[in-house]
């Protein structure tokens, strides 16, 4: 039986959805049936055998529609193998470092504790001036966020093969 894997996610600007668009063809090349859906067109988590969860992080909080995905399927999702990333900080270096040590919104992790997830990644993003609002603009400049596209792929593609390889070995 082929495994069918969800890979979903929540993206303000694209640059996550590119991200999980990577990690589901990476997962397609290694054999396994993917969906890449955004996370509010994503069906019943319970039809898959694995689902990855992504969204973009803005000010340490996942996209609401990412978040209430967690939560309204978070029974489904501990009856099954899950991996959960996120993607925002800009700049060279560790992201992990980048974010003082944070990984995962906080409010969310009591959820994530229930659920085991098999790991959660965190990701560089992207900020491109043109994207955004005078709003946005003037939040970036006063965090003195650095603007471009920082997204490590050779790190992405690593982080999706791991995940092909951990689902092959799933008897």
């Amino acid at each position: 039986m082929a495994i069918k894997v969800l890979v979903t996610y929540a993206s303000k600007k694209g640059a996550t959805a590119q991200i999980a668009e990577r990690v589901g063809r990476v997962l397609q090349q290694a054999g396994l049936q993917t969906d890449i859906l955004p996370v509010d067109g994503a069906i019943d988590p319970s039809s898959y055998q694995a689902v990855i969860l992504g969204s973009a992080v803005y000010i340490g909080q996942w996209q609401k529609k990412a978040a209430a995905f967690l939560k309204a399927n978070e029974g489904k999702l501990a009856q099954r193998p899950v991996w959960l990333f996120s993607s925002g900080p800009t700049g060279q270096g560790d992201p992990v470092k980048l974010t003082n040590g944070w990984r995962f919104p906080n409010g969310l992790q009591p959820i994530a504790d229930r659920i085991h997830p098999r790991d959660i990644a965190l990701f560089h993003g992207s900020l491109e001036l043109q994207k955004m609002n005078w709003l946005e603009k003037w939040m970036i400049k006063n965090v003195k966020a650095e603007i471009g596209d920082f997204r490590d792929w050779e790190a992405i593609t690593a982080w999706a093969n791991s995940i092909a390889a951990a689902l092959r070995e799933t008897p």
